[in-house]
């Protein structure tokens, strides 16, 4: 199945999902001890070669220069005190510098704001890299291990700079494999896996300290447009950071998950049957639970509606720190989104 850069986050057709698709930096340090950190990987380096959907691609000495394809990946790479030369801007969630509160602070931390002179250059996001800004920022390497990346498009990079390429296709790699890819890209292993043990543990403590999420089940759903709800299935980030909270994802995901894609469908008609405790779903921004009824009364038989367990993250810039997934990003949402999660959950047990 062929999912663009814009379906590919939010899989649906309202002008909101049309868009491309913490504690901030909390591994973030100053650009003196990130340049220390880099000479060090730099010495350290030992050669690697990193598989990707489209073959595999062999780093011989740390690269100095990045550059990024999709969202993620510089974030990720700004985790490990790593300034990307280039990076695609942010077109949703964005505020006034095309990028995230989350992104900012790193960039910050690492004297690399955007609009200063250290700042990474920032490519046209669409369904087509920008092959010409990208070849124009002279990167060593090109990194996009969570990305949408077709064949032909990894082909036409690589003329520019070796690829990290896609681990799994469509915006399914998770924040883990592209952090451990980064690691090993960067000569920064330990690093990369001291930083996915913090942010996992984060989440871990969240469930410890509110134990109405136990078990508590969860479908992550899409109620933007009024015409066609979405679900959101195991292959998502959406799904793996509830469940890393501690909530378990209800059958009915599974009994009705599509092979190899990471959404389906379900006709407003048919979401009576969404037996879960709460959904916690992506909506118009500024849109309540009474809003999303209003446009489609048919979502007010949603099991979750009634008891009042929806969660909403609020905001655009909510929505992609959970969508579209980094270390950075979660532990932003940690107090932005959590809260919300919490509350719907607690609706629900009150509810039983």
């Amino acid at each position: 199945m062929k999912i663009s850069r814009r379906a590919g986050i939010f899989a649906a057709s309202t002008a909101i999902l049309a868009l491309s698709l913490t504690a901030c930096g909390s591994s973030g340090t100053s650009g003196d001890s990130s340049a220390d950190s880099s000479a060090k990987a730099g010495e350290d380096f030992a050669p690697v070669t990193i598989k990707n959907i489209y073959g595999e691609t062999k780093i011989d000495k740390a690269p100095e220069r990045v550059a990024t394809i999709s969202w993620v990946n510089a974030d990720t790479l700004l985790a490990l005190d790593t300034v990307p030369v280039g990076m695609d801007a942010d077109t949703y969630g964005q505020n006034k510098n095309n990028s995230t509160q989350w992104k900012d602070e790193a960039l910050a931390k690492l004297d690399a704001s955007i609009g200063s002179e250290k700042a990474p250059a920032q490519f046209t996001t669409g369904d087509d890299p920008d092959y010409t800004a990208i070849a124009k920022s002279k990167p060593d390497v090109i990194f996009a291990p969570y990305s949408g990346l077709k064949k032909e498009q990894y082909e036409k990079l690589e003329e520019i700079a070796p690829v990290v390429g896609p681990i799994k296709p469509n915006y399914t790699s998770s924040w883990q494999e592209v952090t451990e890819v980064a690691g090993q890209m960067l000569g920064k292993e330990d690093q990369a896996q001291t930083l996915i043990k913090k942010v996992e543990g984060d989440l871990a403590k969240v469930g410890e300290d509110n134990p109405v999420l136990k078990d508590t089940t969860f479908i992550a759903a899409d109620l933007s447009a009024p015409d066609t709800a979405y679900v959101y299935s195991e292959g998502d980030t959406r799904p793996r950071f509830l469940t890393a909270l501690g909530m378990k994802q209800a059958d009915y995901v599974q009994k009705n998950a599509t092979k190899d894609t990471f959404f389906f469908t379900v006709s407003p008609e048919k979401v009576n049957e969404w037996d879960s405790d709460i959904v916690f779903s992506s909506a118009i921004a500024g849109n309540t639970t009474k809003d999303i009824v209003k446009s489609q009364p048919l979502y007010g038989q949603i099991p979750a509606v009634k008891s009042d367990a929806v969660a909403l993250p609020g905001t655009d810039e909510a929505t992609l720190a959970i969508s579209a997934a980094s270390p950075l990003s979660l532990e932003w949402s940690l107090d932005k989104v959590v809260p919300k999660i919490v509350k719907a959950a607690e609706n629900a047990a009150k509810a039983k």
